[in-house]
């Protein structure tokens, strides 16, 4: 019999269970059997019971072990105590969704919010209306702390420094790069070369988004020179920049995707496979089970997955099927 806790007083609750099952059953044999225990355990669990109560508790008759009425009365307190017990402590608290206020927590970039919230925050809408969300952009050492402590219940994107054993992550899918330029530009009716690459102005965000940062690491590793022309901190303004001149911009391919559904500019393929990172969702072990994290992380696995990558015919599009291939190996 598996131990459930112990009274302030070294009183081993599950005396009780003994106490219930010999009550439910009125045999020592039986008794033992639905606990699972062995008759000589059952019977020295039996022993101490009686020795707290200061009582026989139970004793042999026509009808099998009859309950005293100490024990009658212990019974009923016994019944109620391990239901409070299973309730309160043992069974972990339900997380009900469609009547939960909370707020769910992220810490995740512009350009993952672009990406995420659209979609999460009309799902969240419907499965868990009275909830609310939010989302900060936080720097590289202030994201774990934020995590530890419940500040954000997950963080989406690209989050390499979150690597440590105290951090669980979940692929969810695979993303690139894509070059942003302005409809009509020369280069709209054709396709961006190595040399054009390198000679027309570039537009470089210089924020906490750690796939720009990858990106740059990237080039100067493949020794790839870019002629940087503007350098700011936003992404929302690379839209309304890049349709007023001749500047490219290399951004992550769902937000030049989304740039170009709602503004006057298009997506080119770079001139040669850019690198692939995962876009994941991380947390803390602390909530690995927690049942209202796992309730969130299991709507945004659900949500953003390989199967359900909406950007996925559009990098097949600019870049055919080998980037994968490439990725894969």
């Amino acid at each position: 019999m598996e131990t459930i806790i112990l009274g302030a007083q070294g009183f081993d609750l599950n005396l009780l269970r003994v106490l219930i099952a010999l009550d439910r059953t009125r045999h020592v044999t039986k008794a033992a059997a639905l606990l699972d225990m062995s008759q000589s355990g059952f019977s020295s669990a039996l022993a101490r019971l009686r020795q707290h109560a200061g009582d026989a508790l139970f004793v042999r008759s026509a009808a099998g072990m009859t309950p005293t009425p100490r024990a009658q009365k212990m019974i009923e307190a016994a019944r109620n105590a391990l239901i409070t017990v299973g309730e309160g402590v043992l069974a972990p608290p339900a997380f009900e969704p469609a009547t939960a206020s909370t707020e769910f927590r992220f810490a995740m970039s512009d350009l993952a919010e672009i990406v995420f919230l659209p979609k999460l925050l009309g799902h969240l809408q419907r499965v868990a209306p009275q909830a609310s969300a939010s989302s900060e952009q936080l720097s590289e050492d202030a994201v774990p702390a934020a995590l530890a402590d419940g500040a954000v219940d997950l963080a989406l994107g690209y989050f390499p420094e979150l690597s440590t054993q105290i951090h669980f992550h979940q692929r969810l899918y695979r993303h690139t790069f894509a070059c942003l330029v302005r409809r009509g530009h020369p280069l709209d009716q054709g396709r961006l070369t190595t040399k054009a690459f390198a000679s027309l102005g570039h537009i470089v965000v210089a924020s906490p988004a750690r796939s720009g940062r990858l990106f740059d690491t990237w080039l100067h590793r493949k020794r790839i020179k870019r002629r940087i022309v503007l350098r700011t901190p936003h992404h929302l303004s690379l839209p309304t920049i890049v349709e007023s001149t001749d500047l490219i911009a290399i951004v992550p391919l769902a937000v030049g995707a989304r740039f170009a559904e709602t503004n006057a500019v298009d997506l080119m393929a770079l001139p040669f496979k850019p690198p692939m990172f995962n876009v994941e969702q991380h947390w803390h072990r602390r909530f690995q089970h927690d049942t209202r994290h796992r309730w969130l992380r299991q709507q945004i696995a659900t949500l953003f997955n390989d199967r359900s990558d909406d950007w996925a015919a559009v990098e097949q599009r600019l870049y055919g099927a080998g980037l994968r291939k490439k990725a894969a190996r």
